[in-house]
């Protein structure tokens, strides 16, 4: 939704944030792949502890899209996450207060954070994972349509160019019944010139040198195992063809740990005041347990099945 405003306004408002001329998002393609790609986010974790009566969906959303949720307790409801809006600021510039507004609940509840209720953020900045999934998911759309493009695209093989329509429709019945399979055709022989050679002029397309869907295929994988990597979810994310050196894969354990153990820290943090201010049990741990080993300079090869046991388990 948005409010009703003249295309110059439009234009200059959005000319802050995005660049006039191609957009990958607001495309069904995009919306699937930030669908996909936000399901992947959220399977990195796991969470224990969550009271029966919390909608586990409802609290998974609103801590990864929006980047936080409050704790409150209500009369009616007993302790519930809800999301809500950030108030007030102390000496460091940290909220003080969340303002909660629900239909459900009477009136606007402004709690204060750590005594009135908790309030459990995703990162430090107080920000969701939408922008992580949002880039994923434009490059990985522009990906697939190229493919698509190219796969249209290259469908054509042959253009037949005729006199008139009448050898333009016997054309088509000998294309047909070449396509059928039939071992021998007969075609009309208005069809050929006088010397036998063919009445027609046709240009084809190097359709072997023009199908590039296969790379782009490969590139989509590539932002995936990118996207992967930033979200902590193990990969190779090195492409050789040559066998990967044990160094190369403790890398990029290190890459895929980075993030995810912050975002998990950071959660428990809260989630362990909202456990002493409620009396709950809540917790959050990375699933994976993705190994690094010392840098000892090894230039050993891994073979696949050893790199697959070190990467997955």
């Amino acid at each position: 939704m948005s409010i009703p405003a003249l295309y110059d306004f439009i234009n200059v408002y959005d000319s802050q944030r995005n660049p006039s001329a191609v957009h990958a998002s607001n495309t069904g393609l995009a919306r699937y792949f930030r669908r996909y790609l936000l399901q992947k986010v959220i399977s990195v974790f796991e969470f224990d502890g969550i009271p029966d009566h919390w909608a586990m969906n409802y609290f998974q959303y609103v801590l990864f899209v929006f980047g936080f949720v409050g704790i409150i307790e209500t009369k009616g409801y007993g302790v519930i996450p809800q999301q809500c809006t950030l108030s007030g600021r102390d000496v460091f510039y940290q909220p003080t207060n969340i303002i909660v507004s629900n239909p459900h609940l009477k009136g606007i509840i402004n709690p204060e954070i750590g005594t009135q209720c908790a309030l459990v953020k995703m990162q430090p900045d107080y920000g969701g994972v939408m922008d992580i999934v949002n880039f994923y998911a434009d490059m990985m759309a522009l990906c697939a349509e190229s493919a698509g493009m190219n796969m249209v695209n290259s469908k054509l093989a042959y253009v037949f160019l005729s006199d008139n329509k009448a050898k333009a429709e016997g054309f088509k019945k000998m294309f047909d019944k070449i396509a059928s399979g039939e071992p021998a055709v007969f075609p009309d022989s208005n069809l050929f010139k006088e010397d036998g050679t063919p009445n027609w002029t046709y240009f084809s397309q190097n359709l072997a040198q023009n199908y590039i869907a296969g790379d782009i295929l490969d590139d989509m994988r590539k932002w995936e195992d990118k996207f992967n990597t930033d979200v902590g979810i193990p990969n190779a994310n090195t492409y050789k063809k040559e066998r990967l050196v044990v160094d190369e894969v403790n890398a990029n354990n290190i890459d895929v740990r980075t993030k995810v153990m912050l975002w998990a820290d950071t959660m428990q943090r809260d989630m362990d005041k909202a456990n002493e201010l409620f009396g709950l049990n809540l917790s959050v741990k990375y699933k994976y347990d993705v190994k690094v080993e010392d840098f000892t300079g090894e230039t050993g090869d891994l073979e696949q099945k050893e790199l697959e046991e070190r990467l997955y388990g």
